[in-house]
């Protein structure tokens, strides 16, 4: 199901899917650092991380890359990830509406919510794909054809730890010049999560023929594939299957 709402992606979806019809649609040009990166390679290890707990605590961890379909259907293929959920964070509960927040004016970013199991893959590898083929973080408020502050890159830390680690993953990818320019990703405290609509969530894994998904997206789950074998699974852990 296509977006509700009648912003930018709207128009994008729309104008897509004409070329599509056409056989017009050709691939849209490598506007990013992280599209290059990604063809380059996974970017380097946090060298500060946490270390496997003994515990069986489920742990989560907040980002926001842009559109949450391609991140939610990036993670969703990351073993030791035991659900994704599309939803905002970074505004109030009571403007937590894909309509609202696409105006822009509500504070929100479309996020993704990351519940992993700590003993199987860490926060600082969960950050290191999630530079590597989720997001391009040098881009400011915007993220491919997205555009506005609810497309914003940013990391939502539940703790210290998370934090620390992430903080010191930017120094590294920036001290070591893996992007032509300075990660613009944001650092801030987490003070809220609100789940999207239902229509939102698997966008990537029950729609993979969308125009848009096609276009901007798929490639996330390849460069996934082909970049950490280690970490990928090819049956996706779904939303529904809650």
């Amino acid at each position: 199901m296509a977006p509700r709402a009648n912003n930018a992606k709207s128009a994008m979806i729309i104008a897509l899917s004409g070329l599509a019809a056409l056989g017009l649609l050709t691939a849209f040009p490598a506007l990013s650092d992280a599209k290059r990166s990604a063809e380059a390679g996974a970017l380097p290890a946090p060298a500060i991380d946490n270390p496997a707990p003994a515990s069986t605590n489920l742990e989560t961890a907040i980002l926001s890359g842009g559109c949450f379909w391609g991140v939610q259907g990036v993670f969703e293929h990351v073993r030791g990830v035991r659900e994704v959920v599309a939803g905002y964070a970074g505004g109030a509960k009571a403007t937590a509406s894909y309509e609202m927040v696409s105006t822009g004016l509500t504070g929100h970013a479309e996020s993704v919510q990351i519940t992993f199991d700590p003993r199987q893959i860490s926060y600082g590898e969960i950050l290191r794909i999630f530079f590597s083929v989720a997001t391009d973080p040098t881009q400011v408020n915007q993220q491919y054809p997205d555009h506005g502050s609810q497309y914003r890159s940013e990391i939502f830390y539940a703790t210290a730890d998370q934090r620390r680690i992430a903080l010191a993953y930017i120094r590294l990818l920036d001290q070591a010049r893996v992007f032509s320019q300075p990660i613009a990703t944001r650092v801030d405290p987490a003070s809220g999560f609100y789940p999207a609509e239902a229509y939102h969530q698997d966008f990537l894994v029950e729609h993979p023929d969308n125009p848009y998904i096609a276009e901007f997206d798929l490639s996330k789950v390849d460069a996934l594939a082909r970049q950490f074998p280690a970490e990928y699974r090819a049956a996706p852990i779904r939303v529904a299957s809650r």
